[in-house]
């Protein structure tokens, strides 16, 4: 690690760790709720819903001329509500895509709350650039002492969300799986999928109006959906995204923190900044939907496709022509140059498959039993599609060279009794036994 940057962790304050307490309490509640609105693809909502309750907030002050939390957290609630029930009306009744009613809603709602806050603004102490932005590098400034423990404001009222996000997941985590994977499924058990679906979002609106002091609103939106999309990448179940999606938050808060006082920089955006590098990492390193592991797995089909293709060529040169040899280059060129051929060669070698002589390529006997059974599931499967599809003589043997390298001997064993009396291919080359 820089040694500049051990150096900021070792002069690091109470405060600052106050300040990645608070953000792990805000990362770890928006990103559990985030894993559910990444399944159910609707992240663009959640953005929609953090911008869109600043009106909700601007009235609620209005009307009761107080920041307390409570009316806060109800004006947001009822406004992140409406956004919701409005995108989801206007793309049913009106046929409007779904992602252009939310954004059309959104937009309209956060344009009104800047504009409300702005005038509010001019007669209090309410800054929009701390609504927007947040001020998490201030939160031990205000400082309240409860159950004997002295922390800032914010952290109390952040362990109550994360409590009631943790409790509502927990009590409703098979009611949430099945309506995020499937919203028909669950009324078809009972479910009631549009409560659950609003309860959700309520969830998000209260969880944005107590992340407003810490990451702001728009930096919020990073923490509703980067954490979920970089558990997805790297887990197919649940429970293990959500604890995935819990670390990337807390890592975010604790490394955000630590730059961001290093590079005497904004705390929250420093935070969103390490979520979206963890995310890219994930992409590119995820161990089954990376892009390293997909190109390693590409890469190691088409090795095993060219190699396959190697032995059935020369099974079927010396099939046909056994007074004339068939040479390395010859193979090479055939499957159109390139290093994978030379590469595919190489290990058909070393595996003992082929025969050492490059002039004059010779199958062992190893070897000869893998071309045969690869042979004998492409004329199987031409003899098959041949029998049940009415398909011209010309337009059989392409499927077949694509199908032959995933044909396993059950399947090969299957075509040949759905072609029993075959002895030969649609083109009367001999299937071999």
């Amino acid at each position: 690690m820089n040694p500049g940057v051990l150096e900021t962790i070792r002069t690091l304050s109470t405060d600052d760790a106050w300040v990645m307490v608070v953000g792990s309490l805000v990362n770890v509640s928006c990103g559990l709720l985030g894993c559910y609105l990444v399944l159910r693809r609707q992240s663009l909502l959640g953005d929609a819903i953090s911008h869109a309750i600043l009106p909700g907030l601007a009235v609620a002050f209005m009307l009761t001329h107080s920041r307390a939390v409570l009316p806060m957290f109800l004006g947001a609630m009822a406004v992140g509500v409406l956004t919701a029930f409005l995108s989801q009306t206007i793309h049913r009744v009106a046929n409007v895509p779904e992602d252009a009613s939310m954004g059309v809603v959104f937009t309209t709602f956060f344009a009104v709350g800047v504009i409300l806050i702005t005038m509010v603004a001019r007669h209090i102490d309410l800054d929009p650039g701390c609504v927007l932005y947040g001020a998490i590098e201030f939160v031990g400034l205000d400082m309240q002492s409860r159950f004997g423990l002295t922390a800032p404001r914010a952290f109390w009222s952040l362990a109550v969300v994360i409590a009631v996000v943790v409790g509502f997941i927990v009590l409703f985590y098979k009611e949430l799986k099945i309506v995020s994977f499937d919203a028909h499924l669950a009324t078809t058990m009972g479910i009631n999928a549009t409560l659950m679906h609003y309860l959700l979002m309520s969830l998000v609106a209260g969880t944005t109006v107590a992340a407003f002091e810490s990451v702001g609103s728009i930096l919020v939106v990073a923490m509703l959906i980067v954490p979920g999309a970089t558990a997805h990448l790297l887990t197919d179940r649940l429970d293990r995204m959500l604890m995935i999606a819990a670390a990337v938050g807390i890592v975010s808060a604790i490394m955000g923190n630590i730059l961001a006082v290093h590079w005497n920089t904004s705390v929250a955006g420093m935070m969103s900044v390490v979520a979206g590098l963890q995310f890219a990492t994930a992409v590119v390193a995820a161990p089954r939907y990376g892009l390293i592991s997909r190109w390693l797995h590409h890469t190691s089909l088409a090795s095993r496709v060219v190699r396959e293709d190697i032995l059935a060529m020369i099974y079927r040169w010396h099939e046909s022509t056994r007074d004339r040899s068939l040479s390395a280059a010859q193979v090479v060129r055939a499957l159109g140059g390139g290093l994978l051929p030379h590469l595919a060669m190489l290990h058909l070698r070393v595996a003992g498959l082929v025969g050492p002589d490059q002039t004059a390529l010779r199958l062992t006997r190893a070897g000869r039993d893998r071309a045969r059974g690869l042979v004998r599931s492409h004329r199987l499967w031409e003899s098959y599609l041949a029998k049940h599809f009415d398909l011209p003589i010309d337009h059989l043997h392409e499927p077949a060279e694509r199908v032959e390298h995933f044909v396993s001997p059950t399947l090969r064993d299957r075509l040949a009794e759905e072609v029993i009396d075959a002895k030969t291919d649609p083109h009367g080359r001999r299937i071999p036994p």
